[in-house]
C-alpha cells in the first residue's frame, strides 16, 4: 500500500498523466452530488419518522427506497474513476496491483448503506458520504467486494452519524491508503505475504491483520505470487550490485561499474511510486539493509 496524497486534491488540478476538468464541470459535479444527497436525506428523515411512530414496515420500505436512490446514481461517482486512477498511476489503492485483482472500481471507504462490525452486526451506513468524493478510493474488484460494508470501529471509538458528524474522530480497523501512517503499518516478506510492520504496536498490528484478512491481501493467490516475483527480482538486483561492488577497482578493474549502475537504475525503477507493487520492492530493500540502496527509497 502506497500513500495517496489526497488532501485538498480536485479533478481541476493538473498533474502528469491527467487532463484536468474545467472548473465549471467540477462545480456541476458538486452541485449534482448535493442535489442527490438532498433527496437521500428526505427519504432518510421520513424513514426515521416512521420508525419513531412504530411503523416498521413502512420504515423498511423507505430505507430500501433510500438505498436504491444511492445505487441508481452510481454512474455519478463513476465519473471520477479516471481521476482517482490517475492519482495512483492506475493501481488499486489497497493492493498496488493493476490487473492482478481484476478491474478497478470506485470504493466507498466508509460504507454508504450499512456498516458491519467485527461480530457481523450491522448499523446504518454513512449515506451522507455516498457522493462525497473525499470518501472515494480506487479498489480492485477482489478487495472491494470482499470488504463490502465492513467497517468496524475500536470499542472506544465514537461513531459518526448524520446528526453528529465526527468521522475525523473515529478509530477504524480498516487501513486507509490516504493516511500516511496507516500505509506504514503494512509490510511484506520474501514469500510475497502482506504482514504487519514488525515495529507496529499491538493495536496497529491488529488493524493490519484485520485489513489483510478482510481485503484478501494474501488469500487471492495471484497477489502473493506477483509479490514473490517482485521480491525475487529486487533480491537478485541487490546481489548483482553487491557482487559487482566487491570487484570494482577504479583504475584497475572498471568493468563492474556498468553492472553497478544498471542495478541501481533498475532498483530505483522498481521502488518508484508508479511501479506496480513498489511497496514490496521497498520492503525487500529494507530487509537487506544496504545503506547505499536504502537511499533509493523515495
Amino acid at each position: 500500500m502506497r500513500w495517496i496524497d489526497f488532501d485538498q486534491k480536485q479533478p481541476t488540478d493538473p498533474f502528469p498523466g491527467w487532463t484536468p476538468w474545467a472548473a465549471t464541470d467540477w462545480q456541476n459535479w458538486l452541485i449534482k452530488s448535493a442535489q442527490i444527497i438532498a433527496e437521500v436525506e428526505k427519504l432518510n428523515s421520513r424513514a426515521n419518522s416512521l420508525l419513531a411512530g412504530g411503523n416498521r414496515v413502512e420504515f423498511d420500505e423507505t430505507m430500501k427506497k433510500r438505498n436504491k436512490l444511492i445505487d441508481d446514481n452510481s454512474s455519478h461517482w463513476g465519473k471520477l474513476k479516471p481521476w482517482l486512477l490517475a492519482l495512483s498511476h492506475g493501481k488499486c489503492w489497497f493492493t498496488e496491483g493493476r490487473d492482478i485483482c481484476s478491474h478497478m472500481e470506485v470504493e466507498h471507504f466508509r460504507p454508504k448503506k450499512e456498516a458491519i462490525d467485527l461480530q457481523n452486526q450491522t448499523r446504518d451506513g454513512y449515506w451522507w458520504l455516498a457522493f462525497d468524493y473525499s470518501n472515494f478510493r480506487i479498489a480492485g474488484s477482489v478487495p472491494n467486494r470482499k470488504k463490502g460494508g465492513w467497517f468496524p470501529l475500536h470499542q472506544s471509538s465514537p461513531c459518526s452519524t448524520f446528526a453528529n458528524r465526527c468521522e475525523e474522530s473515529e478509530i477504524s480497523y480498516l487501513l486507509d491508503p490516504i493516511n500516511q501512517s496507516d500505509c506504514r503499518l503494512l509490510a511484506f516478506n520474501e514469500e510475497g505475504d502482506a504482514i504487519p510492520n514488525p515495529e507496529a504496536d499491538d493495536w496497529e498490528k491488529e488493524r493490519a491483520l484485520k485489513s489483510i484478512e478482510r481485503l484478501k491481501l494474501n488469500d487471492h493467490d495471484a497477489l502473493p505470487e506477483a509479490r514473490r516475483k517482485v521480491w525475487l527480482a529486487v533480491n537478485r538486483l541487490i546481489d548483482s550490485f553487491l557482487s559487482a561492488k566487491t570487484k570494482y577497482k577504479p583504475g584497475s578493474n572498471n568493468n563492474p561499474k556498468e553492472t553497478i549502475e544498471a542495478a541501481l537504475r533498475e532498483i530505483k525503477r522498481k521502488v518508484r511510486e508508479d511501479a506496480e507493487l513498489s511497496s514490496v520492492a521497498v520492503w525487500c530493500l529494507l530487509f537487506r539493509n544496504e545503506p547505499r540502496l536504502l537511499k533509493l527509497i523515495g
